[in-house]
């Protein structure tokens, strides 16, 4: 999917929370792609239970199919910022960050959050991407 002009696309996750906020799971306006703050919610809970770094897998996969969408691949990835409700949960989700962006090696921030969306939701994760030239 090649978007060389500056149209402004958006891609939903399909999360009912997309329009009581009014976001999109990601937007992409020309090579640049950014995926919205990502947990790892579910319908009966968190994905991953109250495991940090499992919760993490489950964001990170997320994001992933959500640049996948747009055109992009977690190689293409030159930002995250991560938020998480206990920082002692720091290597966990570090280890689960570094699986799939650890070629990529995006400049990164982690921070810790009195709170999130939900109590039992334990990392939300952003990411920004720029699409190479290649015309993906």
């Amino acid at each position: 999917m090649s978007n060389s002009t500056n149209e402004r696309q958006l891609f939903s996750s399909g999360s009912p929370f997309e329009a009581v906020v009014g976001y999109s799971r990601a937007v992409r306006v020309g090579p640049f792609v950014s995926v919205s703050g990502t947990t790892a919610s579910g319908p009966e809970g968190p994905i991953g239970g109250d495991d940090a770094g499992r919760q993490a897998a489950e964001v990170l996969h997320r994001i992933a199919a959500a640049l996948k969408e747009a055109g992009s691949d977690v190689g293409d990835v030159v930002r995250t910022r991560v938020h998480l409700t206990d920082i002692a949960d720091f290597d966990a989700v570090a280890r689960a960050h570094a699986a799939v962006f650890g070629q990529a090696r995006p400049a990164t921030t982690f921070v810790g959050n009195a709170a999130l969306a939900h109590p039992a939701l334990l990392v939300e994760i952003e990411a920004d991407a720029i699409v190479p030239e290649d015309g993906r």
